[in-house]
């Protein structure tokens, strides 16, 4: 499938005039799912914190395109406002403090934003009984650091970092609601994400990128050897879409946690010099061995997702990236530049 036109992987039957409500709208992923949903015909209401000029929603113009609520997610009388008001069926919280280098410096923050957070937003799902699907976005980081590799979804969460901790306990918090509520939410924990839209330099694949378009060294802070998986923004935004629909259609699934991913473990090294090659670049990435608080290895069984949702991945990793990269060459073109210089974190 060709990175861009994955939209019609949405099924346009069920999302037609459907109100959805997505938090996170000016984040990564959240700019990318309202794309697929608003092609697929959704009536979409956006949560919208910040105002974030460049962000997807913002700068493709999908905003227009929606309806916007403006406030925090931490704010429960307000969600319960809008899903009612809007009369809402279908849920997708993406919004959360998604850095762990932020996590580490004001753990306060991302812990009250990520944990009290999703349970503002599951207690107004459960005082709104119109509401039909939920699907809440946790994160590989819930599983914390373990010794068997790949995680599956039985794995216990075990998160000891602020950023990890926070997942973890947001990721209980929708299995309790599940459980003791009834509430009809699903979890999916993904690999890292990386694709057009993320504005976040100290992030791996953007931060690697710009340094690239200048013609600096990439820098490294960890040593280079930890290992990921990665995730496609659009596949990710796709795997959303889906578990939604498959929610609606079995019920049952309320309560179920599913891993997504390309299932292709790397270290940061070899996404760098793949990177790299893309770019038709020779420069060395800058090995700065600083990181801390960090779990070093980290990949995903995605099998029950592709055996319950029938979920596969639209996208290769060497086409998704080599798509990430022109969207980058044309963000600078527009843009007339580049931020001032900084350390790229990754």
């Amino acid at each position: 499938m060709t990175p861009g036109n994955s939209v019609a992987a949405a099924s346009s039957s069920f999302w037609r005039d459907r109100p959805v409500f997505v938090t996170g709208a000016t984040g990564l992923v959240g700019g990318w799912l309202v794309r697929h949903l608003v092609a697929a015909g959704a009536d979409v209401l956006a949560l919208v914190r910040d105002w974030v000029p460049r962000s997807e929603l913002v700068g493709a113009g999908l905003i227009e395109r929606v309806r916007v609520v403006r406030g925090d997610v931490r704010d429960q009388e307000m969600l319960e406002r809008a899903l009612g008001e809007y009369e809402i069926t279908t849920v997708i919280h993406l919004a959360a403090q998604t850095t762990v280098g932020v996590a580490n410096r004001n753990p306060v923050s991302t812990l009250d934003t990520n944990i009290r957070g999703t349970w503002a937003l599951l207690e107004a799902c459960r005082r709104s009984p119109i509401v039909q699907q939920v699907v809440i976005a946790s994160s590989d980081k819930a599983y914390g650091d373990q010794e068997v590799l790949p995680y599956t979804e039985d794995a216990p969460v075990l998160g000891r970092h602020p950023y990890d901790v926070s997942k973890s306990c947001a990721d209980l918090l929708a299995q309790m609601y599940a459980k003791t509520y009834r509430v009809p939410v699903c979890v999916t924990r993904c690999g890292n994400f990386y694709g057009g839209g993320d504005l976040n330099w100290n992030r791996l694949v953007p931060g690697t990128i710009r340094s690239v378009i200048r013609g600096e060294r990439p820098v490294i802070r960890s040593d280079g050897r930890f290992t990921r998986d990665y995730l496609y923004v659009e596949d990710g935004a796709r795997a959303y879409v889906l578990l939604a629909e498959r929610l609606a259609a079995n019920p049952a699934l309320a309560g179920e946690v599913f891993n997504f991913s390309y299932e292709q473990r790397m270290t940061v090294l070899e996404l760098v010099d793949r990177l790299l090659h893309a770019m038709d670049s020779d420069l060395e990435p800058d090995v700065r061995n600083e990181a801390s608080n960090e779990i070093r290895d980290q990949y995903l069984d995605a099998s029950k997702a592709k055996r319950m949702l029938g979920w596969s991945p639209a996208f290769t990793l060497d086409a998704s990236l080599r798509a990430t990269i022109d969207w980058y060459t044309r963000y600078f073109a527009a843009v007339g530049g580049t931020p001032q210089p900084e350390a790229r974190r990754g």
